[in-house]
């Protein structure tokens, strides 16, 4: 598949949120229909599921994975898993265009050769939303994260790195990319409650692709 080059020019380009952290106005737009047939085969594979946290509460956001390493959560902790704890199965391979758009977008937010081994295929629905947290499950803290929103629109909070800094807010758009690490990698980070609405080819849904180097 042959690389794609972007120009950040205009006003829907590119946008620093602080040292190390970009967001890449409407950048998953060229890579949009392989990725979403990669959502639904995905999803197909191991589907949506409300996770419970350590402390017995269910996520309202439903969760799937692929690639070689799933993020899960239950009330025996957080951590990544090579197998579907549903099915017993590994986690569904990486669309193609999964893997492109990631590598693309880490370079274009400033980072050369990120290699994921896990994405986090959420799915947020009105009312749903991912409280204040940091992504530290990870062994290795140089690799940064790619954020890729899909769907219906949602307000990206992004803060410091105590649970208590003052947070920027981020509309996020179908298409846009939020790509943080270096300096910024372990910031705290959450979507505001997920308002009503209907999006042309994802109904009334936000699908958020998150991708991580965890191993």
């Amino acid at each position: 598949m042959s690389t794609l080059s972007f120009d950040f020019g205009g006003a829907r380009g590119r946008e620093v949120i602080a040292p190390g952290a970009t967001l890449l106005r409407g950048f998953a737009l060229p890579f949009e229909d392989g990725v979403l047939q990669g959502v639904e085969t995905v999803a197909a594979a191991a589907p949506f599921r409300h996770m419970v946290t350590p402390g017995g509460f269910e996520m309202s956001v439903a969760m799937t994975n692929c690639g070689p390493l799933g993020w899960v959560t239950d009330t025996s902790g957080y951590r990544y898993a090579p197998r579907d704890p549903l099915s017993g199965k590994a986690w569904p391979d990486f669309p193609g265009a999964f893997l492109e758009l990631a590598r693309e977008a880490a370079r274009a937010g400033g980072f050369e050769g990120f290699a994921p081994d896990a994405c986090l295929v959420n799915e947020y629905v009105a009312g749903a939303k991912m409280s204040l947290h940091q992504d530290r499950n990870e062994r290795d803290f140089g690799a940064p994260i790619v954020s890729v929103s899909l769907g219906l629109p949602a307000v990206f909070l992004f803060g410091g790195e105590a649970r208590g800094d003052k947070t920027t807010k981020h509309r996020l758009e179908h298409g846009d990319v939020v790509v943080w690490g270096g300096p910024s990698r372990l910031r705290f980070h959450g979507v505001k409650e997920l308002e009503d609405g209907l999006h042309p080819k994802l109904g009334a849904r936000r699908i958020n692709l998150t991708f991580r180097t965890a191993a």
